[in-house]
């Protein structure tokens, strides 16, 4: 006897055209590309060559110039002195690299007017016919609006908890809030048309909730930051943690790994002194929510802790040898915490138990009606 209770799966000639179109509008937008301009695509020799066509296609579309600079790999930690020319007199962006966002060069760029893409997780064309390149960019938008109202515009302290026992908390003054925030992509402004923006695509890997840009980049600033976080997972490592795993900050700093399993052992020797460079939410509720490589996950709730390790680590160039990342970064992963803003008079929930509050969002529920069912879109799983 056979049971059928649920749909039966719809057949891919069904939906394929209008699901390929839908993505397909949303990834023309984002590469805002003007008639005129001058784009320059930083690759490596593992992207998709469909992607850097795909690129090139809208840009002759639309009367602009293409170069195309090649590195050896991703892991590229500070812009070539070679690209340095080709960056400086380019109008748009298009990097696999991972300096993009951290190198003072690279800011600078975007400070006069630059135009960014960074494409960490468009490696593969294939990607346009997955669920997340088909969400809503405008969606996403409201929902990193509706968890940057969340933070209040005053002094408070971000706390973390979770049902391992993390205790971790980030202090923000109301200047550290408003210079993070000012960003584009907190701004709920996903696509690459706002001078100085930088977006992610697919999207969103982040915007996040800390990161340097609250010191409006200055590395040596003081960060009132402490506690223990006790990861689910991290990238470079096949499935979640049996092992309840500590790792104890102080200011931006790992100064201590607990466990005693052999991946603690690992962790341990990886991320002492290591420093915290960004903390990064997902909001696309379509990506996966258990794939956490290149990364760390982009479904909404999950979160990444970006580690710069103090040396390169020999575990990630073993297991990972074509990893985007350095071998001097990692990402650890949280897919269950709860996230409160606290001020002295009020708290408010970003995250419950890893679901985003922002996904019940009153503007957001609105916003999501207007391209179907709201509980389909926000909270069903692929």
């Amino acid at each position: 006897m056979s049971y059928i209770g649920l749909a039966p799966g719809m057949r891919r000639e069904i939906t394929a055209t209008k699901h390929w179109f839908q993505a397909m509008d949303n990834f023309t937008r984002v590469f805002a590309i003007r008639p005129g301009e001058k784009v320059l695509i930083l690759a490596d020799p593992l992207l998709d060559t469909r992607v850097i066509d795909a690129v090139i296609g809208i840009a002759n579309a639309r009367g602009a110039q293409v170069r195309v600079y090649m590195e050896p790999s991703t892991r590229v930690t500070a812009m070539p002195e070679a690209a340095k020319p080709l960056l400086e007199s380019a109008d748009f962006v298009v990097s696999t690299w991972f300096c993009s966002i951290i190198d003072p060069f690279c800011i600078a760029m975007r400070q006069r007017g630059q135009r960014w893409v960074k494409i960490t997780y468009f490696r593969n064309l294939d990607l346009l016919e997955t669920p997340q390149g088909r969400f809503p960019v405008e969606l996403v938008g409201e929902i990193i609006r509706a968890t940057a109202r969340a933070m209040p515009d005053a002094d408070f302290t971000l706390q973390w908890s979770d049902v391992r026992g993390s205790d971790f908390c980030i202090g923000y003054t109301r200047e550290m809030r408003n210079n993070l925030l000012a960003g584009n992509r907190w701004r709920g402004r996903m696509l690459a048309d706002e001078p100085g923006c930088y977006v992610h695509y697919l999207p969103t890997h982040g915007p996040n909730l800390w990161d340097r840009t609250a010191h409006k980049n200055d590395n040596a600033a003081p960060v009132a930051m402490s506690g223990t976080i006790y990861p689910t997972w991290a990238v470079g490592f096949e499935k979640p943690w049996s092992e309840r795993i500590g790792c104890r900050f102080e200011g931006d700093t790992i100064v201590e790994v607990t466990g005693e399993s052999d991946i603690a052992k690992v962790l341990r020797t990886m991320l002492l002194g290591g420093r915290l460079i960004e903390l990064g939410c997902g909001f696309n509720p379509k990506a996966p929510r258990h794939t956490v490589y290149p990364a760390g996950s982009n479904n909404p709730g999950a979160l990444h802790f970006g580690i710069d390790l103090a040396r390169p680590d020999e575990y990630i160039r073993r297991v990972m040898p074509d990893w985007e990342e350095p071998p001097v970064h990692m990402d650890l992963v949280t897919l269950d915490s709860t996230v409160e803003s606290i001020t002295a008079n009020a708290r408010q929930r970003l995250l419950d138990g890893g679901f985003l509050t922002a996904l019940r969002d009153p503007a957001v529920v609105v916003a999501a009606a207007v391209y179907g069912d709201p509980i389909a879109l926000l909270e069903t799983e692929t």
